[in-house]
């Protein structure tokens, strides 16, 4: 049985693929600062584990042949990324384990290019997408020196899974109760979003094709390029009534953003709701077959309901 070690397995992408991996058979390792896992990894072998602690994450990943790469920090935390990517690589080695990562669009900079293939170059213009990038350079000289093997599958903003911090719980979702869609920027700007569970499956289907793959990949995951207006119309299929569209008061943010370090890091960040983008496949495809993609309307309803908010009784079925 294929071992997988999930690293940030408290978090709502480790929560969503560690499940997923459990769900197909594989033997998961939840590795956590409390080496305790969460409900949802029902099933997984829980174990302490600090990815800033070198040898803590060796011993929480000695034996295992995967090592996803979840480990995200906070937005004011991000000068941990680069030294936790380091420990990740040093674990991976030390496993003879493959390196599984979800990458962003934070490398590609502003203007943001409208179309994203695997192909368009990185182009950072802030302090994240340049973290970013050098991960990724990391992560590739690792690979061309045959020491890791790496699969990046790079994704949009995530929706879907239980937990916070994502702009649709904390933004979009937020006041849907009291009967508000809060865009984060114009309402006809096409974002990319990816539903978790799909994004899970594509990684789950990616670990069993590793035959098709090269010692280092960088590949996209085409989820849902949409607008504002198409999401705020999902919401209310699934909650059955109207919702009132409102705007994220971004200057409300501006200003107080030399005085409030995450409110200062979403700032930087702001370009993204602003420029249209979407990211496309040549490859994934071929790969692993028909790419994991949930309807629109049933992806907002089941996102909906796993932060905790009522859906009509015939969205909640279907």
């Amino acid at each position: 049985m294929t071992k997988i070690a999930i690293l940030g397995a408290n978090g709502r992408l480790g929560r969503v693929v560690g499940k997923a991996f459990i769900d197909v058979g594989f033997d998961v390792r939840a590795v956590t600062r409390s080496g305790k896992a969460p409900a949802e990894l029902k099933g997984a072998t829980a174990v302490t584990g600090d990815a800033l602690d070198r040898q803590s994450l060796i011993h929480a990943t000695q034996g295992v042949d995967i090592i996803f790469n979840g480990l995200n920090p906070i937005y004011a935390d991000w000068g941990k990324c680069l030294p936790m990517a380091e420990n990740v690589m040093a674990a991976c080695r030390a496993n003879g384990a493959l390196h599984l990562f979800p990458g962003t669009v934070y490398n590609y900079g502003s203007p943001m290019p409208e179309v994203i293939t695997e192909e368009t170059p990185f182009h950072p213009t802030t302090e994240k997408g340049r973290i970013r990038c050098a991960m990724e350079v990391l992560f590739r000289r690792e690979a061309e020196a045959g020491r890791v093997r790496t699969i990046v599958l790079r994704a949009g903003d995530f929706f879907g899974g239980t937990g916070t911090g994502s702009w649709f719980d904390l933004v979009v979702a937020a006041k849907m109760e009291k009967g508000v869609y809060t865009a984060p920027g114009p309402a006809d700007l096409v974002h990319e979003w990816a539903y978790l569970p799909d994004f899970a499956a594509a990684f789950v289907a990616l670990a069993r094709n590793l035959d098709k793959l090269g010692f280092y990949e960088a590949l996209n995951f085409p989820g849902h390029a949409v607008t504002d207006l198409d999401i705020k119309a999902a919401s209310e299929k699934a909650l059955g009534r109207k919702l009132k569209l409102s705007f994220m008061p971004w200057w409300v943010l501006r200003t107080g953003s030399p005085f409030v370090a995450m409110w200062r890091e979403i700032v930087s960040m702001s370009y993204l709701r602003f420029e249209a983008h979407r990211l496309t496949s040549t490859r994934l495809e071929q790969i692993i077959g028909e790419i994991p993609h949930t309807p629109l309307d049933r992806a907002v309803a089941e996102a909906i309901q796993d932060i905790g908010i009522t859906v009509t009784p015939s969205r909640q079925a279907a």
